[in-house]
């Protein structure tokens, strides 16, 4: 069953929003069973088939988001010229941090070989790593990626992170050839 007044309160709450909203919030605020707003939502989904925007599920919540078609448009538009790629340095950084989290700077820089400390620093400050508590062991302070990165991924949650393993070398036949080397 449509409820009209519902599925435009619903709208006008995640035209504003800066990052997704799930059911039992929207429930909350508009002081209904979580049954009707899914509803709702499911009513208003097909209604921006042939709109330049969509109403996607990310993060475990329900956000307006601009159709990937037009990306290149809306990329253009908010880039204004301006490069804000990350390095390669911040894109490794963060897949460490991503797949090993809660990980400390020192446990990044030990991975990847070289410090971390600027690189962090920018991740933190566009919203993509956060702090996270204190390793007891050592007091370094433990870094793990935010909802903000699962967003600007895609993703539902960090088990949607695809597997490692299909990229990393056969490891049992690294320890042969070495141990063929030593030998």
């Amino acid at each position: 069953m449509s409820n009209p007044a519902l599925e435009r309160f619903i709208e006008a709450i995640l035209m504003v929003v800066d990052e997704p909203v799930n059911e039992v919030t929207l429930a909350h605020v508009l002081d209904q069973p979580v049954e009707n707003i899914v509803q709702a939502i499911g009513n208003l989904l097909p209604t921006y088939e042939d709109r330049g925007f969509e109403l996607r599920q990310i993060n475990g919540g329900w956000r307006f988001y601009s159709k990937a078609e037009f990306a290149p448009a809306v990329e253009k538009f908010v880039l204004d010229g301006q490069q804000s790629r990350l390095t390669q340095a911040a894109l490794e950084t963060l897949a460490v941090i991503a797949y090993r989290q809660p990980v400390s700077r020192a446990r990044v820089s030990a991975i990847r070989g070289v410090n971390v400390e600027a690189v962090m620093k920018t991740l933190v400050t566009r919203g993509l790593v956060e702090e996270a508590g204190i390793e007891p062991e050592t007091g370094a302070i433990l870094y793990v990626t935010t909802s903000y990165f699962l967003e600007r991924l895609g993703l539902n949650s960090l088990s949607d992170l695809p597997a490692l393993a299909p990229y990393l070398p056969d490891l049992d036949r690294l320890d042969e050839v070495l141990g063929s080397l030593i030998d």
